[in-house]
């Protein structure tokens, strides 16, 4: 009896472990905008700023990524990318926290035929957007700010969204449809709310 009480201990302290252990990692590794909040506010009134240069960045984005991959980007600053997400042809090649100046970062620019000019075009339409993030496509996908564990987000899209698509992306907790090209969008971390925050 002893025994087996002695390993659910065990096991359970183990598990405990591991997930605080993850959650400390989660902390240590991402500094998530040095805890900077945003807002339903903030990411409206900065559309409303930048809605040019918000519609600039789709448009060079989509333009420099080749018709049979996708590109999922987020600068940290101007010498780290938070993430590197390549999809090729089907394949995901997922790359987190690189450094500009690395071997993978000039693999994968090399597989979209990119140079390092192209990645200081894209850094510049970003921070003209006021914006931290570039996911290529249809709908194009623009990172406004990190808040918390949180991350805001624009989906802009090319033609009016149908219809049949619009209750999909007006649920009022992760999608509120702001124009019939634009949807906001809050997506929730690990931990915190996952929906839109009340303020």
């Amino acid at each position: 009896m002893n025994k087996t009480l002695k390993w659910i201990s065990v096991i359970i302290g183990s598990g405990l472990l591991l997930v605080f252990g993850y959650i400390f990692y989660v902390f240590s590794t991402f500094s998530f905008d040095e805890g900077k909040h945003y807002s339903k506010h903030d990411l409206i009134d900065n559309y409303n700023q930048n809605a040019t240069q918000i519609a600039d960045l789709k448009t060079y984005v989509n333009s420099i990524v080749p018709s049979n991959k996708k590109v999922d980007i987020e600068f940290e600053g101007n010498n780290k990318l938070l993430i590197f997400h390549l999809m090729d042809n089907g394949n995901y090649d997922s790359n987190w926290d690189l450094k500009l100046k690395s071997k993978k970062t000039d693999t994968l620019l090399t597989r979209l035929n990119w140079t390092k000019e192209t990645l200081k075009t894209l850094k510049e339409k970003l921070d003209a957007a006021n914006c931290i993030s570039v996911k290529s496509g249809e709908p194009c996908i623009i990172g406004f700010q990190r808040s918390g564990m949180g991350k805001y987000f624009y989906n802009i899209f090319d033609k009016p969204i149908p219809d049949s698509l619009k209750s999909n992306y007006n649920d009022s907790c992760t999608y509120i449809l702001y124009s019939d090209k634009v949807i906001l969008e809050y997506g929730g971390g690990a931990i915190g709310p996952q929906c839109f925050p009340a303020k």
